[in-house]
C-alpha cells in the first residue's frame, strides 16, 4: 500500500501548499460592513475546510485556517480551540495589540507544509483587536494554547509561517519523529 504524505493529503483537501505566493504576502484586510457579504463567504469556505480536513485528521490541541491557506488573499481566519464544546474563534481584520513578555516553546504543525513539526516560541498571553462582520471593534486575550492558535494564524494573514518564528539553528522535524515523541502541549496552570 503507497503511503500518502500528510502534506499531499492537505493539498488533495484544498489547502494551498507552502512556497505558493499567497502565503506569503500579507493579506487584504475587510472594509466593513461594506464588504460584509464577501467576508461572510469566506468564513463559511473556511469553515467547510476545517470540516473536511476535521474528518481525515483529528487536532486534540485545537486548529486553525487562514484564508490564505484556502488560497484567497483576505484577512479571515478561524480557530477550533481543543476543547469540543468551545465555539469557533472568528479573525476578522485581526491584529495583535499586546504580548506577553513571557514565552514558552512548543511544537507547531502547518497544515500548508504538514509532514514537519517544529518548535515556536511564543508569548503565553496575547490581545487581539478583531473587527465584527457590523465593523466594530473588539479586543480578545488569549491565553497558552489558545494564544498559540490564535498567533499561528494572525501570522498566516501577515504572509509569516512559523518556521519563520523558530530560533536560529533549529530545524523542523518530520512528522514521524514527532510522533514518537508523544510530546502534547503542556503548560503550568
Amino acid at each position: 500500500m503507497i503511503q500518502v504524505r500528510p502534506s499531499e493529503q492537505m493539498r488533495d483537501l484544498g489547502v494551498v501548499q507552502q512556497g505558493a505566493p499567497v502565503l506569503a504576502e500579507p493579506a487584504s484586510p475587510f472594509d466593513v460592513p461594506a464588504e460584509r457579504e464577501a467576508a461572510e463567504q469566506v468564513i463559511e469556505k473556511l469553515f467547510a475546510s476545517m470540516d473536511r480536513i476535521g474528518q481525515i485528521h483529528p487536532f486534540a490541541k485545537g486548529m486553525g485556517i487562514a484564508a490564505p491557506q484556502i488560497g484567497i488573499g483576505r484577512a479571515a481566519a478561524i480557530v477550533r480551540p481543543a476543547e469540543a464544546d468551545a465555539p469557533a474563534i472568528i479573525l476578522l481584520n485581526p491584529r495583535i495589540t499586546e504580548g506577553s513578555e513571557e514565552t514558552d516553546e512548543q511544537f507547531e504543525g502547518c497544515l500548508s507544509f504538514f509532514d514537519v513539526r517544529g518548535l515556536v516560541p511564543r508569548p503565553l498571553r496575547i490581545t487581539v483587536e478583531t473587527t465584527t462582520l457590523d465593523g466594530r471593534t473588539v479586543t480578545t486575550t488569549y491565553e497558552r494554547g489558545l494564544a498559540r492558535l490564535v498567533h499561528h494564524e494572525i501570522d498566516h494573514l501577515d504572509g509569516l509561517l512559523y518556521v519563520a518564528r523558530m530560533r536560529a539553528g533549529v530545524s523542523p522535524i518530520p512528522v514521524e519523529e514527532y510522533r514518537q515523541t508523544g510530546r502534547a502541549w503542556a503548560y503550568e496552570q
